[in-house]
């Protein structure tokens, strides 16, 4: 029977929790840049300014789903 240790689950979870984290912060950037486009770039990504005020809203903690054509 494995044995079970405090230790690795705590430093596995903290790892799942830096990870997460680190996830939540790039969205949260990549949308508030997504945001400062002026249409011009939008255009050249193949967005709307519609479609990156629908992304650039969303809250921080949600993975994008974001579709061309969308």
């Amino acid at each position: 029977m494995p044995r079970f240790s405090l230790t690795q689950l705590r430093y596995q979870l903290g790892h799942q929790l830096s990870h997460k984290l680190s996830q939540y912060r790039h969205y949260r950037r990549s949308r508030r840049h997504l945001l400062a486009l002026d249409d011009r770039l939008l255009d050249d990504i193949g967005i709307d300014r519609t479609q990156a005020l629908k992304e650039g809203r969303k809250a921080f903690w949600k993975q994008t789903s974001f579709k061309k054509g969308e």
